[in-house]
């Protein structure tokens, strides 16, 4: 057995204790240790020694920090993004929302014009203008941090020109009216438990929203209906016990939300279609 096979097979013999998933972040820290991509180490794992580096990775791997910390990037949708303490990570369930605008303006040319509202590191805005390339857009968040990871983010990609980030709280004094808005708020309720290492290493203020999970929703809510150009479409994400409670908000504001659930067949986000 070759040392980097011996050292990954290792690894994954110890890091249950410490993740759900100990084979995939054993190879994806491996790989970032050799400097090559998880699909070279898998097919063809390089002889040698392994790097010393590996064992610092296992090690804050073990201690709760996340992957994509260790690494500096997670991939989404069709796109790498740059991520780091001070931005969310980028899940799966997110691509719900990209899915779901796909659907809606298929056999159209797409929307022109994108509202990120709590972009992180421009992780809705740079997919869904990757996706269509005629689209330009703007991402609004409050973290500074966070918004240097997006622009750094949207120059490595090249989409710089057609995307605009800055800072603010939610819509506020935005009047401009967007063909698709984009949104994954907090919801985590103040006391809920999360898995290994959320809570302690990604920034609470991007996952928790007051007692009940529901406070940017509350805020949101009033705010949706004057943002859309007329036809235009809203994808907002929601946790999976939020159907009922989120929806109830929006509809309240005179809005008619439609639930799509995620590949795990959770509720995951809620859609808004405005009137031509």
């Amino acid at each position: 057995m070759k040392p980097v096979e011996r050292a990954l097979h290792e690894a994954v013999r110890r890091l249950p204790s410490c993740t759900d998933t100990p084979r995939l972040d054993a190879e994806l820290l491996m790989a970032h240790a050799l400097g090559i991509e998880r699909d070279r180490l898998i097919l063809s794992p390089p002889e040698g020694p392994v790097p010393e580096s590996f064992a610092d990775y296992l090690d804050r791997r073990c201690a709760g920090e996340p992957v994509a910390y260790i690494v500096g990037r997670r991939a989404f949708w069709n796109i790498e993004l740059e991520v780091g303490p001070g931005a969310l990570i980028p899940r799966p369930d997110s691509e719900t929302l990209i899915s779901a605008a796909i659907e809606h303006f298929a056999g159209s040319y797409g929307p022109e014009r994108i509202l990120d509202l709590g972009t992180g590191p421009g992780t809705l805005l740079l997919a869904a203008l990757d996706q269509w390339p005629r689209a330009t857009g703007v991402g609004i968040d409050r973290s500074a941090e966070a918004l240097a990871y997006a622009r750094r983010n949207s120059d490595r990609l090249g989409l710089s020109p057609r995307a605009h980030f800055r800072r603010g709280n939610w819509a506020d004094g935005v009047t401009e009216r967007f063909d698709l808005l984009l949104c994954n708020p907090p919801y985590v309720a103040a006391d809920a438990e999360l898995g290994p290492g959320v809570a302690e290493h990604e920034p609470a203020e991007a996952l928790f929203a007051g007692p009940d999970g529901l406070d940017d929703y509350r805020r949101l809510a009033p705010e949706i209906g004057r943002l859309l150009a007329p036809g235009g479409f809203a994808a907002i994400e929601i946790g999976f016990d939020q159907r009922d409670s989120a929806a109830a908000l929006f509809a309240s504001h005179g809005l008619i939300p439609t639930l799509v659930r995620d590949l795990g067949g959770r509720p995951r986000v809620l859609t808004i279609a405005a009137p031509q």
